[in-house]
């Protein structure tokens, strides 16, 4: 459940993006920290400078942290952690960037706040986002809620309830953060039902659902 620090994120953004496009993410993060602009103008543009597509390539992507992230989200990542705040000013600050943003910015937010130093104002401020992204049925959003931050910091019977809704919409385990670690009896017997009323109604039973069930067994043996 460890998410990505800042010079990852950047090493990663300096093997997509153009120069100007780097320049762009420099002058933003300088006026960010200096207070020269708000974060709230910079925010929506990181994807109209930066680019939308994966931060890293098909080939990278088959490990680590990183590929689930996009260009965007890691250029808003580091617009948050260039913010000059600390505790509740900080947890306001990421609360009025979620609520007011499309998509993009929230799921920007929910992957971000992971990156950030945590303390218990952004904590409580955090949740309740990461509550809201898992009421959706934005795949992508419901991800990112899933992500380092809500995996560290939701409930068990929330945290259960998100990777079930993961499963329900097709959004691969792998993606989820904190499965090996969270997982426990009892998202294993909600996965066990799932899959049973799957079965019962001639229905497909996705392979993640043995990741959690029994991880041990081959999927072969399990189909069979």
């Amino acid at each position: 459940m460890t998410a990505p620090n800042p010079a990852e994120l950047r090493a990663a953004l300096d093997e997509r993006i153009h120069e100007t496009a780097g320049r762009w993410l420099d002058e933003a993060l300088t006026d960010i920290a200096t207070g020269v602009r708000a974060i709230g103008t910079l925010f929506p543009a990181a994807g109209r400078k930066c680019g939308r597509g994966p931060l890293i390539d098909d080939a990278a992507a088959e490990s680590g942290t990183l590929r689930t992230w996009s260009s965007e989200d890691a250029v808003r990542a580091l617009l948050l952690t260039a913010l000059p705040l600390t505790g509740a000013e900080l947890g306001t600050e990421i609360s009025a960037l979620y609520r007011y943003g499309d998509a993009a910015e929230k799921r920007g937010v929910l992957r971000g706040a992971g990156v950030l130093r945590e303390e218990p104002e952004l904590v409580d401020a955090g949740l309740p986002l990461v509550r809201d992204a898992l009421r959706s049925n934005d795949t992508g959003l419901i991800a990112a809620g899933m992500a380092e931050f809500g995996a560290r910091h939701l409930d068990a019977p929330a945290y259960r309830q998100g990777v079930l809704k993961c499963v329900f919409l097709g959004i691969p385990l792998r993606d989820v953060s904190g499965v090996p670690e969270r997982a426990d009896a009892e998202l294993a017997r909600m996965l066990t039902d799932y899959a049973r009323e799957r079965s019962a109604a001639g229905r497909e039973i996705p392979n993640d659902v043995w990741l959690v069930v029994d991880p041990a067994q081959p999927h072969s043996a399990k189909e069979a």
